[in-house]
């Protein structure tokens, strides 16, 4: 799976998951008689997308993006294509956290409210990251795949050559 899959997979993901926990939350809150976890869960959540925008205001990798693309080995061959799979060896943390605060939040709808700002602010501070990667992909004329291994070990990624695209230059005046 190319690592600009992974990472708008991840963002939509994230984005998705906050939905159905806020969803759930509200739904909980109504139905337990919560009146004031509403309005306090919305300003968590404004507050919420407020940090994560701020977080992802920039157009650089992070620094964990970074250090995997610099860590990247290069290989002449694809590895192993099967995004099901590394999708779900690389985003079970957010499916384990996300089905746990539904389930806690049948009982206690904080929970899920708090889950959901929290994956609020994950969406929104890695939404510019596969944009970056892919300026890099261009700029050196290759491209990042996800390397398969343990899903409790860091990600590793493969450097495969890719397409160089030259840009024509700029006329002066």
């Amino acid at each position: 799976m190319r690592f600009v899959d992974l990472l708008k997979s991840a963002v939509l993901l994230s984005a998705g998951a906050a939905t159905a926990l806020a969803v759930i939350a509200v739904l909980e809150a109504q139905e337990l008689g919560y009146d004031l976890l509403v309005p306090v869960s919305a300003g968590w959540w404004l507050v919420a997308m407020l940090l994560g925008g701020w977080l992802g205001r920039r157009r650089r990798p992070a620094a964990p993006v970074a250090r995997a693309l610099r860590d990247a080995r290069t290989a002449t061959t694809l590895p192993d294509l099967r995004p099901g799979r590394v999708l779900l060896a690389r985003l079970w943390p957010l499916l384990a956290a996300t089905i746990g605060a539904a389930a806690l939040s049948v009982a206690f709808p904080q929970v899920a409210s708090i889950a959901a700002g929290f994956a609020a602010i994950w969406a929104l501070s890695w939404r510019h990251q596969d944009a970056a990667v892919s300026a890099i992909e261009e700029r050196d004329g290759v491209t990042f795949h996800v390397a398969s291994g343990s899903p409790l070990g860091p990600l590793r990624l493969v450097r495969t050559p890719g397409l160089r695209r030259e840009l024509p230059a700029e006329p002066v005046g």
